[in-house]
């Protein structure tokens, strides 16, 4: 976990929509050794062990189960939702996905990292964005209490999922 750290938002990121100060925006970096393609990084994100309990837990609680395959078609864009998820936009080489609620976002990227020793070394990024609810009259309310309390864990399980699907990609290398 230690090669994932928080990072700025790529000028370019999907994500940068959310940037805003109302809102919470976070973004994690890695360094892949090898290549890797965005489909790749998506699928090996959902189908991580850890993100597997996510899963399992979703379709639990809201209903929204997912399996393998079902990731495998999100990597390869042939579908517009993923268990509690749809998709918001997608480019060659993002994903930007928005919860049931629309309230959060989850955004995936892989691109050639410039900065690496080693031709084909791959920079992984995921970044996630909270919107809070629209009061009436539009105008945003805060986050609230219980985002600030899970705000740590969040940092955290965002990291391990971040190093968990880097390792994978390592792994079939």
């Amino acid at each position: 976990m230690t090669d994932v750290h928080p990072c700025a938002l790529p000028p370019h990121a999907l994500l940068q929509r959310y940037a805003r100060s109302s809102n919470h925006v976070d973004c994690y970096t890695t360094a892949l050794k090898c290549s890797a393609t965005q489909a790749e990084f998506v699928e090996a994100f959902y189908t991580t062990a850890l993100f597997k309990v996510e899963r399992t837990l979703l379709g639990w609680f809201v209903q929204r189960p997912a399996a393998d395959r079902d990731a495998q078609q999100l990597s390869l864009g042939s579908v517009s939702s993923f268990s509690a998820w749809r998709v918001e936009a997608q480019e060659p080489g993002q994903l930007l996905l928005c919860d049931f609620t629309g309230r959060t976002r989850s955004w995936l990227m892989a691109a050639a990292d410039a900065g690496a020793a080693a031709d084909g070394a791959t920079r992984l990024y995921f970044g996630s964005a909270v919107v809070p609810p629209q009061r009436r009259g539009g105008a945003a309310a805060g986050l609230g209490w219980p985002f600030h309390a899970l705000l740590g864990f969040h940092r955290l399980y965002s990291r391990l999922l971040l190093g968990a699907a880097r390792s994978r990609l390592q792994r079939r290398a």
